[in-house]
């Protein structure tokens, strides 16, 4: 079972727009600018919003439904905001060998949501991977920016304690 927050309609951040249309006139002059575009204004302010998109689009002289196209086809890409805590399992056939299917189904339990989702308190967004490239220590998870091998349920109590 998992819970996915529900939040309020956005609510411009001021300065925001300005700051996605510089973003996207730095970059407009690579080859295939939207993903590098849409990757940097992630980056920067931690997710994608769909007033974003229209600002993306008009840098790029694309439909606003091109660039949402492409925000909502590729996994990489957060439409809102996420936890203060990033947590991601990976979920590569090595780590899976190794238990990391079990470790995924109690992260959920644990923090109560799904992979893509965040908690209902706002601290801990959960998010699979699909290699970290850490397979001789797997199971593997990523708490912030912090690579964890060889993760147990209990190790991931400690972990998420820690992010807490």
């Amino acid at each position: 079972m998992t819970r996915e927050v529900v939040a309020a309609a956005p609510v411009p951040v001021p300065g925001r727009a300005q700051r996605v249309r510089e973003i996207a006139g730095e970059l407009r002059g690579l080859r295939g600018a939207l993903i590098p575009i849409l990757h940097a204004v992630q980056e920067e302010l931690g997710h994608v919003a769909q007033d974003d998109v229209a600002v993306v689009a008009d840098v790029l002289n694309l439909s606003v439904a091109e660039v949402h196209g492409v925000v909502t086809f590729y996994k990489d890409f957060r439409r809102a905001a996420p936890g203060r805590t990033t947590v991601a399992v990976c979920q590569a056939e090595a780590c899976r060998a190794v238990g990391a299917v079990e470790l995924a189904d109690y992260a959920r339990v644990r923090v109560g949501c799904g992979f893509g989702e965040t908690s209902a308190d706002g601290r801990i967004t959960l998010d699979e991977v699909f290699c970290f490239g850490n397979c001789a220590l797997g199971p593997a998870v990523q708490v912030g920016s912090k690579l964890h091998g060889r993760v147990t349920p209990a190790r991931l109590d400690a972990l998420l304690g820690e992010a807490l």
